[in-house]
């Protein structure tokens, strides 16, 4: 593995303050930090204390082929020789069943679950709407002059595939079947925040308690820094002209915090912005918000939820947040205005 030493900022920043030892019965653990760039098509920051360096790097090339592993089952773009992914169920749809490894089979029922839970307003079998704004996304980046979107006709007509219910899933055969030849799956909205959760819980039972890990500003906190003290993590600021980069701290200890954002990913048509968030009642982008914060346990369902939430009404989102024991929220509007879940406030710093 190759250790990427420029760290480039995504959502989030990482606030590390020296700490205080005091009277400890065992010596202190170094704290060291490491990035890679190569999974999920985004940068990942690895912060964590261990007795020597050797330690802390077995403990990042774990976590990174482990991650490895999730990133090229759940890839949409891309075959890897000898592995069924997501783009293998994809290029399947209508064909036949594909026979894939059951951490597909878990993402999937959990995604069809946060389906439920958010009513619909994040789903995994939007793929065939998403790759329609992905390809018109692509070609305005690479070519702004001729830039475009879709037509609603478009749309509507990639929108009668994205039934959730109709996505077969045979645990005893371990295989997932799309019926329609139209059907995509995307997984984008939980799949990065999923892997995230597995690899910290797996590599936590194995003794790992000093750690916060960031891919693609998908925060997870592993215990707390070595004096026990907790993690501080930065919310951005989605005003990018602004000279404040970060509204708030939040602190954490085995938590995870996600955002999603309209600032990031976009492109313009006609001086109009058109950000990657695509809006299951509209079939197109919302800005309501600027961006949304969940801050919860798991940073599978933080992800999932980050995407729900900012394509749900303010009345909607707050009574979902209210209805879920240890999740809050931060809604950031346009004009600077700021929308906090009961607790939230309660993890600020500042």
């Amino acid at each position: 593995m190759k250790l990427i030493k420029k760290y480039l900022l995504v959502l989030v920043v990482v606030f590390l303050v020296p700490g205080l030892w005091g009277c400890q019965s065992k010596p202190p653990l170094t704290r060291y930090d490491a990035q890679f760039l190569e999974l999920f098509d985004t940068v990942t920051s690895v912060v964590g204390y261990a007795n020597d360096k050797k330690e802390f790097t077995d403990f990042v090339q774990e976590f990174y082929d482990e991650l490895k592993i999730y990133h090229q089952l759940y890839d949409i773009y891309n075959d890897y020789e000898g592995i069924n992914n997501i783009k293998t169920i994809n290029d399947q749809a209508g064909i036949s069943p594909v026979v894939v490894d059951d951490k597909i089979i878990d993402l999937l029922e959990f995604s069809i679950e946060m389906n439920e839970k958010t009513e619909g307003y994040v789903n995994v079998a939007m793929g065939s709407v998403l790759s329609i704004w992905h390809d018109y996304r692509t070609e305005g980046i690479d070519n702004p002059e001729e830039s475009a979107i879709p037509s609603m006709e478009e749309l509507e007509s990639a929108a009668a595939e994205t039934d959730i219910g109709k996505v077969e899933i045979d645990k005893e055969a371990s295989t997932v079947y799309l019926p329609e030849k139209g059907m995509r799956l995307d997984v984008g909205a939980i799949a990065k925040g999923y892997a995230v959760e597995q690899v910290c819980q797996r590599l936590e039972a194995k003794g790992f308690h000093h750690a916060l890990v960031s891919v693609g500003g998908n925060v997870r906190a592993i215990g707390t820094k070595d004096d026990g003290t907790k993690w501080t993590v930065g919310i951005q600021n989605p005003d990018m002209q602004s000279e404040t980069k970060y509204l708030h701290k939040v602190a954490m200890e085995d938590m995870s915090l996600v955002t999603s954002g309209s600032y990031q990913r976009y492109y313009t048509v006609d001086g109009v912005r058109y950000h990657h968030i695509i809006n299951p009642d509209y079939l197109m982008p919302w800005n309501e918000y600027d961006s949304v914060s969940i801050l919860c346990k798991d940073s599978g369902m933080a992800d999932a939820l980050s995407t729900a939430v900012f394509n749900m009404p303010l009345e909607k989102g707050e009574a979902l947040i209210a209805s879920m024991e240890g999740v809050e929220a931060l809604w950031i509007y346009p004009d600077g205005k700021e929308v906090y879940s009961q607790g939230f406030q309660a993890y600020m710093t500042e």
